[in-house]
């Protein structure tokens, strides 16, 4: 064992070492390999991984330690009317949360007092363990159990809060809703959620959109669809008719002739689009009511102008291949 390379060889590998044909590079630590590997790669191959992994004469100074503990997200639902959807709103929340404590200003600590470091990680927030195997050391790092992870700890806890920097509590929230949304659109409010402990960053409120149920509408993306009856009359001779819409009531045209089921468009009276300038169209479904109670002077006129060929349905007629006619639906009333 007088040679020095063969004793170093000895002290690495043991009895294999030295073995004939053994052909094993003599690194003084994992750090000489991880550095080898570095003049291969590139610098920084070992320096960024293995820094926090391997000890062997490099270990990383970092420090975990945090402000309190984070406060946790809210989720809130809240209706709307197409109303409010058409011209955006401002809306106020009540919200039941976690708030900062007033006694302590969330510190968690008496007043008068303050919060010294911890003992266990030194501030640090972190414990860090070294153990050794044949391939060299290994670095196991935990969350300090003595602190949480934030470095300091308090030794006389707030009588408010009772040490936590924030009580249970209800807050008045004002969200703008910008027009345009729709079912399932949220709106995250930035640090309006649940307070952290102890002076840890309170997290976010989700603001959730719920469509209420129109009474005459029916929404379709940006366009909103609303059904129509007009009498036969109006339906043949054409008439001008007010018809609601989400902003107030507006006229429609309905030319001589307008057969059921036809769809009438008034542009730009549907929902404004969230991401641009353009608003949808109000559609208009028009159908003919058929009356279902008819004194004998009405059975009397209807039954004359049945007998008109400009009443009744043609082969060529879009109409005619309809399940009844008019008049068909007529005759099964007063038949």
């Amino acid at each position: 064992m007088s040679d020095a390379n063969k004793r170093q060889r000895y002290d690495q590998f043991g009895h294999d070492g030295l073995r004939a044909g053994a052909d094993f590079h003599t690194y003084a630590n994992f750090d000489d390999i991880f550095r080898h590997f570095s003049d291969i790669f590139g610098a920084g191959f070992g320096g960024s991984i293995f820094d926090d992994v391997f000890v062997g004469g490099r270990t990383s100074s970092r420090s975990r330690a945090q402000v309190g503990i984070p406060g946790s997200d809210l989720k809130i639902r809240l209706k709307m009317t197409l109303e409010e959807i058409v011209t955006g709103v401002e809306k106020k929340l009540k919200v039941k949360r976690w708030k900062t404590c007033d006694i302590c200003n969330g510190s968690g600590a008496k007043a008068g007092t303050a919060k010294t470091t911890c003992p266990a990680c030194n501030g640090n927030g972190e414990i860090r363990q070294v153990s050794r195997s044949v391939f060299g050391q290994f670095v196991s790092v935990t969350t300090c159990s003595n602190c949480g992870g934030e470095g300091r700890v308090i030794k006389e806890r707030c009588t408010g809060c009772n040490g936590e920097g924030r009580v249970h509590g209800e807050t008045t929230i004002k969200v703008n809703v910008p027009a345009g949304v729709s079912e399932g659109n949220y709106i995250p409010l930035h640090n309006q959620g649940n307070a952290g402990q102890r002076g840890g960053e309170p997290g976010d409120l989700i603001v959730v959109i719920e469509e209420e149920p129109h009474r005459i509408f029916t929404r379709d993306g940006d366009d909103v669809i609303l059904d129509l009856l007009i009498s036969y009359p109006q339906a043949v001779l054409g008439t001008d008719i007010e018809v609601p819409t989400l902003s107030g009531r507006a006229k429609l045209k309905i030319e001589p002739g307008t057969q059921s089921g036809k769809i009438l468009r008034m542009r730009g009276k549907g929902i404004p689009n969230l991401r641009s300038n353009y608003a949808g169209d109000q559609l208009v479904r028009v159908n003919v009511w058929i009356p279902t109670h008819l004194s004998k002077e009405d059975k009397e006129l209807l039954k004359g102008l049945s007998k008109s060929e400009n009443i009744q349905p043609h082969e060529g007629d879009k109409s005619a291949h309809s399940d009844k006619s008019f008049f068909e639906k007529m005759k099964d009333i007063f038949s």
